[in-house]
This record gives structure tokens, C-alpha cells and sequence, in this order.
């Protein structure tokens, strides 16, 4: 089964870090990523751009307004995904729980089922 792995983070956290923790968390995601190409699970994944090149479309009585940012209910922002292919869901959340930004306390990780192309239902 396939899990998206949606990252969340405090846009900025990465400036307020030394060059030593940003050197560990970045080591951090290297390793984890060549263990999960390594060991077949990982699909795919990409970081995003800063929350500031981000435009939010969003559905008015007006028809269509589109605002600059992501503009959420949140202290966090999407900061990127992971994809990977996993025997249980458990295993996905040990994968999103060993996460430099979950394990440092400046981010959270959603881990979310991906819906077969074939039918609605996961």
C-alpha cells in the first residue's frame, strides 16, 4: 500500500538553526532517504518552495479569488511529501516518526493512505 507522507513545518525554523543542527537535521533526511531507496519503499517526494511563492485558489460567491501564500488555520505550512510503498500503515508512521523535523519538534508529519486509481475507497 502506498503513503503519502505530508510535511509540516514552522516556515523559517531552518534560518533560526546553527550551521551544526542544520548540517545534522539535512544528514538526517540523507540517511533516511537512501534507507528507504535501499530498502524499496521510498516512490518519490520533493520539498516545496518557501510558503511565500504559494497562491491559494479558493471558490467565492463571486466566482474565483486567488490570494498570494498559503494562507491556512495554522502555525505550520506544507513544506513537501514523501511517497513510499509499505507492507502496513504501521510501518509508515515508524517512517514518518524517525523524521528529522517530527524527531526535533519543528515539524509534524501526516501520514495519509493513497487512494487506488480504480476505485474511491482506501
Amino acid at each position: 500500500m502506498k503513503y503519502m507522507l505530508l510535511i509540516w513545518n514552522r516556515p523559517g525554523f531552518v534560518e533560526e538553526l546553527s550551521e551544526a543542527e542544520r548540517n545534522t537535521i539535512f544528514g538526517e533526511v540523507d540517511q533516511i532517504m537512501k534507507e528507504l531507496t535501499e530498502s524499496g519503499e521510498l516512490v518519490g517526494g520533493e520539498a516545496l518552495a518557501h510558503p511565500a511563492q504559494t497562491r491559494t485558489v479558493r471558490s467565492t460567491a463571486g466566482g474565483t479569488e486567488i490570494t498570494d501564500g498559503p494562507f491556512v488555520e495554522s502555525k505550520e505550512q506544507f513544506a513537501g511529501y514523501l511517497t513510499v510503498d509499505c507492507e502496513t500503515p504501521e510501518r509508515a508512521v515508524e517512517i514518518a516518526a524517525s523524521w528529522p523535523d517530527v524527531r526535533h519538534g519543528c515539524g509534524v508529519l501526516e501520514v495519509r493512505p493513497v487512494m487506488e486509481q480504480t476505485g474511491t475507497d482506501v
